[in-house]
């Protein structure tokens, strides 16, 4: 099992910039792909990017491609989402999640979740 704590998030305007944090416990930390997932109010949790457990893998959501990138430090045990050119869409809260061995796009395929980071663009 892995604790996740995200952090980061915040109140931006439309075109900026956030970048999240999400800080793992336990010793195999590169052992797990990471994934972030997003969820706006009344609606369904959603993939948002994933990281294989060496890093050398990402895969990304139509909708934050160019824009977003995923990436971590497995001497920190932690995973990054630099999110640029911030639309208001996507306002939601971020979530951090683990899945040993192998990434994928499917919440249920996730084993373990941070609490989320509430991120809002304003136009």
């Amino acid at each position: 099992q892995v604790q996740l704590v995200e952090s980061g998030g915040g109140l931006v305007q439309a075109g900026g910039s956030l970048r999240l944090s999400c800080a793992a416990s336990g010793r195999t930390f590169s052992s797990y792909a990471m994934g972030w997932f997003r969820q706006a109010p009344g609606k369904a949790r959603e993939f948002v990017a994933a990281i294989s457990g060496g890093g050398g893998s990402r895969s990304y959501a139509d909708s934050v491609k160019g824009r977003f990138t995923i990436s971590r430090d497995n001497v920190k045990n932690t995973v990054y989402l630099q999110m640029n050119s911030l639309k208001p869409e996507d306002t939601a809260v971020y979530y951090c999640a683990a899945r040993y061995y192998s990434g994928s796009r499917y919440t249920s395929d996730y084993d373990d979740w941070g609490q989320g980071t509430q991120v809002t663009v304003s136009s």
